[in-house]
């Protein structure tokens, strides 16, 4: 793919899921959550996880941002529902080179490689991690815990 290609494909996918973000809503069953603030540029979520032994079984988010803090979080919950921990947290390594420009691995990424075209506005990284880091928090803790991207 181009990387015209992908710039278009990365503008039709974050307004997509900014407009219909995927699994907004809160979980009364959680196991898991934690709470993500960027106050430089306002974004705030929280990320609900329901884990079954090792697996994700549900995720969701609620909260307010920008269309890319917004969309992150939708295709972050897409992607990782039903997978075990060890697969979610590669999925997390992987999303994270990619939005820092290092040398990610594609095939792990699938379609959040669409993801990859935030590098280009250093700005708006921390927009498009917040909600993976507070999944990452989430997974790590087994009480509600809060992070933020200052």
């Amino acid at each position: 793919m181009s990387d015209a290609d992908l710039r278009d494909l990365y503008q039709q996918v974050i307004m997509d899921h900014n407009k219909k973000p995927r699994n907004f809503r809160e979980m009364d069953n959680a196991n898991h959550l934690a709470h993500g603030n960027n106050p430089l540029c306002g974004d705030a979520l929280v990320v609900f996880v329901k884990l079954n032994g090792d697996v994700i079984e549900d995720v969701s988010f609620q909260g307010s941002g920008c269309a890319i803090s917004v969309a992150s979080a939708s295709l972050m919950t897409e992607a990782l529902k039903g997978k075990t921990l060890e697969q979610a947290e590669e999925i997390y390594q992987q999303v994270h080179k990619q939005m820092t420009g290092e040398e990610a691995d594609r095939s792990a990424l699938g379609k959040l490689e669409v993801l990859s075209g935030v590098k280009e506005f250093p700005a708006r990284v921390k927009c498009a991690t917040l909600s993976w880091h507070t999944m990452h928090a989430a997974m790590d803790s087994d009480h509600d815990i809060s992070i933020s991207t200052e």
